[in-house]
């Protein structure tokens, strides 16, 4: 609930410190006092637009913040939460600067948009009174007004679970129709680049090892050149060779170490070189036998190598991404191929969710029809008790055309009134007296008090129009709902401000150069004297006093 406001520089006022307690507060005043400028602060404060026209004259800016007790409303907490604004104390801080025709929101000390003050003061705080603040105009209010006074949170959130899978399902069955249309063309397309592929079978590894191949073919006359006369210069050249002359040297060596046996590391590192230089002429002698100069070999290495970077460059892909190209298209021709199975298992599948959600929208349809007669007949006794004799107040369910699923079902809601006998309801949008919206709304939330989400209610003048015993049973009404939720209720009635919990008077006080509007909370005394002032007559008697005083002890 609303538990504290600061307002400076706003409109006329100066500076003002205000405490709220939960039931039903009454803010009275002479006429022109300025009795709705609270409202007008606290709905500022929740988003109204603003401008550089609510600064008090001198003043440099308006400031208005307030304080919210959060106990029990787990769905502001939540909002908190969800956008990390939380405290850890079960309270929220809002507050709205406005200067130079600018302004600026904050909640909990962090700076944020208008769109988050609505957003937020929207779960906190209805206000009633002009059209422009009657939150049940909105259809989509109004469908949840009666969904709340139903209890309908378990089923809609059911409903609202068969209809994303269907409609999830939907989807996908659209996409697959879609790509169908386009599928024969792509199928030719796919089966004949999978056989081109499939034709080139192209092995792993098989592109380098074609490149080590032509290599070797393009140059084989001068490896044949170069390898036969590295042959002779190290085996074959009987005198020449380093193999001859590396003998020759190992026979001295040994005549040597005959005389001196320390040659002897040198001859048997001689003798390993020899070994290793006749195994390495073997290998190179080998290497020549099989060396081959074969034109037809190096002509089809080369056109393999060139139908591989043909076929790559065709598909816009390095040559040994090609196989993995190749996988990739194999299973697009394979799920296009099966694509009308899934298809024919899609469509049963998007018709079993809509028959499930079809059956819990009708679960809802059903609740609801009866929850909109219970809640119309409710609410036309109020109206009747509220001066609206003969008036009719209905909640129609149109449904939606065949076919067309919503997250909340399958009909509209519409709130329709006939406030005088004999007339047709018509949509609640459409009541014209202010007054009279005001007394319906004001019927509306006395019936549902115990299911509605929002703790804070602004009344503003909703007795305009009505008098006597009427307007006491205005301030019954609001009274009773001042025990499930907090009512801050401006009037000009006696009769409905003695129905008030707490008592709040508005007063302007005129300086020679300035006017200002104050507010404070009337004692008993002081409120008794307010009550009889409301009451009328120049003179205030001791018989108006009384009558006054008798008002507020019957409201007790």
């Amino acid at each position: 609930m609303l538990s504290h406001i600061h307002i400076r520089d706003f409109a006329i006022i100066d500076r003002l410190e205000l405490e709220l307690g939960a039931g039903m507060s009454v803010l009275t005043g002479e006429t022109g006092a300025g009795k709705s400028i609270l409202v007008d602060a606290i709905a500022l404060l929740l988003g109204d637009r603003a401008d550089s026209s609510v600064i008090r004259h001198g003043a440099a800016k308006a400031e208005i913040s307030a304080t919210f007790l959060l106990a029990d409303l787990p769905a502001a907490t939540a909002w908190l939460e969800a956008h990390d604004l939380a405290l850890e104390e079960e309270e929220c801080l809002i507050r709205r600067v406005i200067a130079d025709g600018r302004s600026k929101g904050y909640i909990n000390g962090s700076p944020v948009p208008v769109a988050s003050l609505q957003a937020l003061g929207g779960l906190l705080v209805e206000i009633h009174g002009q059209h422009e603040h009657q939150s049940l105009m909105r259809r989509e209010v109004q469908r949840e007004t009666l969904d709340d006074f139903a209890g309908h949170g378990k089923l809609l959130a059911e409903l609202a679970g068969r209809h994303r899978d269907w409609r999830a399902a939907r989807e996908e069955l659209e996409r697959l129709r879609r790509q169908s249309d386009e599928r024969s063309e792509r199928l030719g397309l796919l089966r004949y680049q999978v056989e081109e592929l499939d034709r080139l079978e192209l092995a792993d590894g098989e592109l380098e090892r074609l490149d080590e191949e032509h290599a070797r073919l393009a140059n084989a006359g001068r490896l044949l050149e170069s390898g036969s006369r590295a042959l002779g210069l190290l085996y074959e050249d009987d005198e020449g060779s380093a193999s001859s002359l590396l003998a020759h040297a190992l026979a001295e060596l040994e005549s040597l170490r005959a005389l001196d046996g320390s040659l002897g590391p040198a001859c048997e590192l001689v003798d390993s070189a020899l070994i290793q230089l006749r195994e390495g002429a073997g290998e190179l002698r080998g290497y020549l036998d099989r060396l081959e100069l074969d034109p037809q070999r190096l002509q089809w290495v080369e056109e393999r190598i060139g139908a591989i970077h043909d076929l790559a460059r065709k598909h816009r892909v390095e040559p040994a991404e090609l196989t993995a190209l190749g996988e990739r298209l194999r299973g697009e021709l394979e799920g296009l191929e099966n694509a009308d199975q899934r298809l024919d298992g899609l469509d049963e599948e998007v018709a079993r969710l809509a028959e499930a959600y079809r059956a819990t929208a009708a679960k809802l349809t059903r609740s609801r029809t009866k929850a909109a007669s219970r809640l119309a007949e409710g609410v036309s006794e109020a109206m009747n008790e509220l001066g609206m004799p003969g008036g009719r107040f209905e909640v129609a369910l149109e449904p939606l055309a065949d076919g067309e699923f919503t997250l909340h079902g399958v009909e509209r809601i519409e709130m329709r009134v006939s406030a005088n006998p004999g007339q047709p309801p018509k949509p609640l949008a459409k009541v014209a007296s202010g007054g009279e919206l005001s007394r319906i709304s004001l019927a509306i939330q006395v019936i549902i008090a115990h299911s509605a989400r929002i703790p804070t209610m602004i009344f503003d003048e909703v007795d305009t129009g009505v008098g006597g015993g009427v307007a006491e049973i205005v301030g019954r009404k609001l009274r009773a709902l001042g025990a499930d939720r907090q009512v801050l209720c401006v009037t000009h009635l006696p009769q409905v401000a003695a129905q008030g919990h707490h008592h709040l008077q508005v007063t302007k006080v005129r300086g020679e150069n300035v006017t200002q509007t104050g507010i404070q909370v009337l004692e008993k005394r002081r409120r008794v004297e307010e009550i009889a002032r409301m009451l009328g007559g120049v003179k205030i008697t001791e018989q108006t006093l009384a009558h006054a005083e008798e008002m507020i002890g019957n409201a007790g």
